[in-house]
């Protein structure tokens, strides 16, 4: 991943947070918010969204930290409920709106900084059409870094699958992206 995770620490706090232990749930929260909020804003597309997710996750966590079994690691676990509750989100609103801009702002020379933020822009309107198999399987894999085993078990697929929905997401960009290319 981007930015390494101490599974060790997840789980003596998520045994804390188990025991009642309200700072240990605040430091966990503060080790994972940038996390949620990150998955939640490349899956919906738009930060009030993203926010509304990651406060349901937040709140969502007190209470069913009580049913992780430990059998996947946190992030693994937490990235499911992040990925659900996206879904349920975008099944519920139906409303897709690509990132703008000012989301994920460029740097270069002026005309550089034109291009690629154009550029930026095309990647974000065509990652919005996605179909959500495919585009929660290229934020997991492409932009969070995770594994194809991950992935697998963040979305109950097996590797082939999620390899398949990688394949497919892409082609559809390259497709959609083509002028850009």
């Amino acid at each position: 991943m981007g930015d390494e995770v101490d599974h060790d620490a997840d789980r003596w706090l998520v045994t804390k947070v188990r025991g009642g232990d309200v700072e240990a749930y605040e430091v966990l929260i503060r080790r994972h918010r940038d996390r949620i909020f990150r998955i939640a804003l490349r899956m919906l597309g738009n930060p009030h969204d993203a926010e509304d997710v990651t406060q349901d996750v937040i709140i969502q966590l007190w209470t069913a930290v009580a049913g992780f079994t430990g059998n996947a690691t946190f992030t693994t676990w937490l990235y499911r409920i992040v990925v659900n509750r996206c879904l349920n989100r975008r099944r519920h609103t139906h409303r897709i709106q690509p990132l703008s801009e000012a989301d994920h702002p460029s740097a270069a020379g002026a005309d550089e900084a034109v291009l690629a933020r154009q550029r930026a822009q095309a990647t974000l309107a065509a990652m919005a059409t996605l179909p959500p198999e495919l585009r929660v399987a290229l934020v997991l894999y492409q932009l969070e870094g995770l594994s194809y085993r991950e992935v697998a078990t963040i979305l109950k697929v097996s590797e082939p699958v999620v390899r398949g929905r990688l394949s497919r997401a892409r082609r559809n960009l390259l497709n959609q992206l083509r002028d850009w290319i």
